[in-house]
């Protein structure tokens, strides 16, 4: 009977010793350490484990947590059109996707070498599908990204500017490690709208990647910006260093689950 008591009092102790450690977990914000040391404890006997083997499980758990929490973050800041990501792509319709392109893009070593990338074609080729693919990449690799429809990023300028955050909102495209800009080149781009947009991207010369979509083809680019001056100033800092994705064929729209 007392080796009986003896157990329950000592079981009753390790339980209030895990307790504790799962609130001082929590308090310091190690939240997924301490989800790992319970999912964890009741298995750790029968696993044979050692204290360094299973301190280093919990420790792979609060990794995970933050990675996952990080990734989450990010997707939402990104605001990206569609839910897309790469190993989703359809090669089986021709459309002038080189795999060998896209294997280098899908590495993201373009991201610190802050290169562009430029993504022409028909409607409904799966430009914004590519576009967002690569931002959902960008993000499940750590960096920022954030996306606007090209015809309605001056209509977000405007605003800041009526509202006193211009400079604010400039400072924070400059930061941003990918800014995904998608149907180029709907309208005509006016001299203060090629201004604005000048503006973005010498703030992230040399220091970010930009991704714009356009049913343009690049060579056509430059005659849509109203300012010959401005316009080439705008291609030079765009077409320099950039991938250059030229897509063809007809719509995937018309056919079910292409992507």
């Amino acid at each position: 009977m007392k080796t009986s008591a003896a157990a329950s009092t000592t079981k009753e102790y390790q339980y209030m010793l895990n307790e504790a450690t799962i609130a001082k977990l929590n308090a310091m914000r190690l939240y997924g350490m301490a989800a790992g040391f319970v999912d964890r404890m009741g298995t750790v006997k029968s696993a044979g484990l050692s204290h360094e083997e299973f301190f280093g499980l919990v420790v792979d758990d609060e990794k995970t947590y933050r990675d996952n929490a990080k990734l989450t973050r990010l997707l939402i800041k990104a605001r990206l059109k569609q839910t897309a990501a790469l190993e989703d792509i359809d090669y089986r319709h021709p459309r002038g996707l080189d795999k060998q392109t896209m294997s280098e893009l899908a590495g993201v070593q373009w991201l610190p070498r802050h290169q562009n990338v430029l993504i022409t074609g028909p409607t409904g080729v799966g430009k914004s599908f590519l576009a967002c693919a690569l931002g959902n990449q960008a993000c499940r690799s750590g960096y920022s990204t954030n996306y606007f429809r090209f015809p309605r990023l001056f209509e977000t300028l405007l605003a800041a500017r009526g509202e006193g955050t211009y400079l604010k909102l400039l400072g924070r495209l400059a930061k941003t490690s990918l800014l995904i800009f998608d149907d180029f080149g709907l309208s005509r781009l006016s001299a203060s709208e090629a201004k604005d947009f000048l503006e973005i991207l010498d703030d992230r010369s040399g220091s970010a990647s930009t991704i714009i979509t356009s049913q343009l083809p690049l060579t056509q680019w430059h005659e849509i910006i109203e300012e010959p001056t401005l316009a080439d100033a705008l291609c030079d800092r765009l077409f320099h260093n950039a991938f250059k994705l030229q897509l063809k064929g007809e719509s995937l729209r018309k056919r079910p689950n292409s992507k």
